[in-house]
């Protein structure tokens, strides 16, 4: 036979499209030619592919070898197409049974020697070969992140000779193990000293999925209130698991099997791009956003950030995905995460320190915060100060807080209310959830107008503020909101009030 057809799978965004290896021999100069919008990588595969044959004890054949990677408009990359092209090199040129290769997808690089080694983006062509009924083959290194998609049936092997000897049913191919699930127990919320009001508020937005800023001077626990949410929030569900253990596979970081089910922390430095935020690269990479996916980003020193890499936050805080496009493709990446950034008052970071330290001029200080620009600010649910612990909460002696565990098993509970109610946390609804779900009774109403004008609210801030309101009540149980949860949801926009202080006299609706 001089034609052979051996199926495997391309890397797009968290997709796997397929792709048909077709091996044609013909007559002519011996010669190797690899066509179907091959990039670098899968060029350079016929000398790897040489080389893995001739070291198996095969032989390669002296003879005109085209390779056709279809479909032809689909960009191909990486080393995941030399253990599909090595095998169909054999069966065009009749040394192993092309019949054998029918229900199987092949994945994986090839050495020199013809070892396997693993390569990225696994996990998504698993999930994919599970719906058409085929066995995918992958390498060894591989078969710990392929068992995360129990649907699928997938088999590894370490070398090309393996897997012509489990084609050949001389030697059986061993199937993808799942390692023990070594969960580490998430920092607990006991940890924090003081901090009633944050403990509060970082408990509302695990309850709801909400957004939180925190402003305060250095050392009053930010970061380490940021780093408690993780572990009050509800462990993901199966398939939230795959979406972020797919992320992880395709972004070139490697994907940690150990950490099945635990919601991601991503916390980059504010010296990142906005490239870096988003993602990109000539075959588009995830970015943090996308690798925070069903999980926590966390930005310190906000307004250090470029204002660029802040703007490009607003459209996936709304939607809950980046598209990425570049000349050759496109590739739409989840981004559905929730966002916990953390501020100075001021420049010097004393600014409202009882201690009166701050020497900052007015004009200096309104530069600082107008860094981060009002849209952004709109889109975020919860703003709050984080005042300087008092001495005596740090007492040694000083009695811990509650725990996360404790706290969990409440979030849990408001979860399970607001899945029942609209299968989503409440964050995530949309402006007609909202007003099915966040109704209040006349005086409420009349409450929140009054807030509206008074804050200079946009419709954003006001159905924000409705959802928070919403959580608060899911909370406590309470099937309708009612003015202690609304007051309580307003008294969370900070921001506002300041900028409403500067305009107009203080609301006097809450304290």
């Amino acid at each position: 036979m001089s034609l052979a057809l051996v199926h495997s799978r391309a890397r797009a965004g968290v997709s796997a499209p397929p792709v048909s290896v077709e091996v044609h021999l013909s007559g002519g100069l011996p010669a190797t030619h690899i066509v179907g919008l091959p990039e670098a990588a899968v060029r350079e595969s016929r000398d790897r592919v040489r080389a893995a044959i001739l070291c198996a004890r095969f032989e390669y054949p002296a003879r005109r070898i085209t390779i056709n990677l279809a479909p032809a408009d689909l960009p191909k990359d990486g080393g995941r197409f030399d253990l599909p092209i090595a095998l169909g090199i054999l069966a065009a040129s009749g040394q192993i049974d092309a019949s054998l290769l029918v229900g199987h997808e092949f994945l994986g690089e090839l050495g020199l020697a013809g070892e396997l080694r693993q390569v990225d983006g696994v996990l998504p062509a698993v999930l994919a070969v599970a719906g058409t009924g085929r066995r995918l083959v992958v390498p060894a290194g591989n078969g710990a992140e392929a068992a995360l998609a129990s649907a699928a049936q997938t088999v590894t092997a370490g070398t090309l000779l393996d897997v012509c000897a489990g084609l050949a049913g001389t030697q059986p191919l061993s199937p993808a193990q799942a390692p023990p699930m070594r969960t580490t127990p998430a920092p607990d919320m006991a940890d924090v000293r003081g901090q009633a009001l944050a403990r509060r508020v970082l408990e509302i937005a695990a309850a709801g999925g909400h957004h939180l800023l925190m402003a305060g001077p250095p050392g009053s626990g930010k970061t380490l209130l940021a780093s408690r949410l993780p572990g009050l929030l509800p462990l993901a569900s199966e398939a939230e698991a795959l979406e972020t253990a797919a992320i992880a596979s395709v972004s070139g970081q490697g994907l940690n099997p150990a950490q099945w089910r635990q919601r991601p922390y991503r916390a980059p430095h504010h010296t990142a791009s906005a490239v870096a935020l988003v993602g990109g690269g000539s075959q588009p990479r995830p970015g943090e956003i996308s690798l925070a996916h069903n999980g926590v980003l966390f930005l310190d020193e906000l307004p250090e950030w470029s204002r660029h890499a802040l703007e490009v936050l607003r459209e996936p805080l709304e939607s809950g995905v980046v598209t990425i496009s570049r000349a050759g493709c496109s590739a739409e990446f989840p981004a559905r995460f929730q966002l916990i950034a953390a501020m100075n008052p001021c420049p010097c970071g004393w600014a409202g320190d009882p201690d009166g330290r701050c020497r900052c001029q007015q004009d200096s200080i309104r530069r600082y915060r107008a860094r981060i620009s009002g849209p952004l600010m709109d889109r975020i649910d919860l703003h709050i100060d984080v005042p300087r612990v008092h001495a005596r909460d740090l007492r040694m002696d000083a009695p811990a807080g509650e725990s996360s565990h404790a706290i969990r098993g409440r979030v849990e509970q408001a979860r399970d209310r607001q899945h029942m109610r609209a299968g989503k946390p409440n964050a995530q609804l949309n402006q007609a959830e909202t007003q099915r779900d966040c109704r209040l009774q006349s005086a409420d109403q009349d409450l929140l107008e009054q807030a509206i004008e008074r804050l200079r609210l946009s419709a954003r801030s006001m159905q924000r503020v409705l959802r928070v309101a919403r959580t608060i009540a899911d909370l406590a149980g309470d099937a309708d909101i009612q003015i202690p949860h609304l007051t309580e949801a307003l008294s969370y926009r900070r921001f506002d009030r300041d900028s409403a202080a500067e305009n107009a006299a203080p609301f006097q609706g809450y304290g």
